[in-house]
């Protein structure tokens, strides 16, 4: 499995695969995993071969027991299960190590996938956060590049409690043309004293040879008792 890895690696970094070819590449590591996990569900581990060992020879104990009930002989005692073999830890061993293996592979492909669709000259990357519990409750966001709608969601209460928590979403990623940009988010959801908000925020940045991270961060202002809605750029 490591060898497939390696040459699956170097083939994509050397030939630059399409899209749809890194896709069936995933696709084919998500079904050795499923495989894999299906093969270790179906092998016996030496506790449960033990105990079926066991019961199998208390079983037959019983039934010379019974025979010699009947022909008078003495009652035979049941044979305690011989140890577990090496053979069967030996095999957990390497099912555990390829389904490592394999799960290793996967990420390094996703990861892969990401550099070769979102190359670092082009890529933009928008992030959301808050910092919010008292005046304001997030229902929805939209974002827009250059006034063209790109990504929207919808917010479950879990989601809303794991950004109160300090969680960050990443929200979107794509690619940007080199030049002048302008970026709006607008956020909608339930503001101080339970009322429907609705409100909007606009940065113009300035796309060059590096990534661009942005975080849409969501505030609660103590001052004025109202949230506040930003747009930050990060310094890479």
């Amino acid at each position: 499995m490591k060898e497939v890895k390696c040459q699956i690696l170097s083939q994509i970094r050397a030939a630059k695969l399409s899209q749809h070819a890194i896709r069936t590449a995933l696709f084919f590591i998500a079904y050795c995993v499923f495989t894999i996990t299906h093969v270790f569900a179906q092998t016996p581990t030496p506790e449960s071969s033990a105990a079926e060992m066991n019961t199998a020879e208390v079983n037959a104990s019983s039934g010379n027991t019974a025979d010699a009930n009947v022909s008078g002989s003495s009652v035979l005692e049941p044979v305690a299960a011989p140890p577990a073999s090496d053979k069967n830890i030996v095999v957990e061993q390497d099912l555990e190590a390829l389904k490592k293996t394999a799960l290793e592979l996967n990420r390094d492909l996703l990861i892969l996938e990401e550099e070769l669709l979102f190359p670092s000259n082009t890529q933009v990357v928008v992030f959301l956060s808050t910092d919010v519990g008292k005046f304001f409750t997030i229902d929805s966001v939209k974002l827009k590049i250059n006034n063209q709608l790109v990504a929207s969601h919808l917010y479950t209460p879990y989601e809303n409690d794991a950004l109160v928590r300090g969680g960050v979403q990443r929200l979107y990623i794509g690619n940007l043309k080199q030049g002048q940009h302008e970026i709006t988010a607008v956020f909608t959801g339930e503001g101080p004293d339970k009322r429907k908000y609705k409100r909007a925020a606009t940065l113009n940045i300035e796309k060059d040879d590096d990534s661009v991270m942005l975080e849409l961060l969501v505030q609660d202002a103590t001052t004025n008792m109202q949230p506040t809605f930003e747009i930050k750029e990060w310094e890479l």
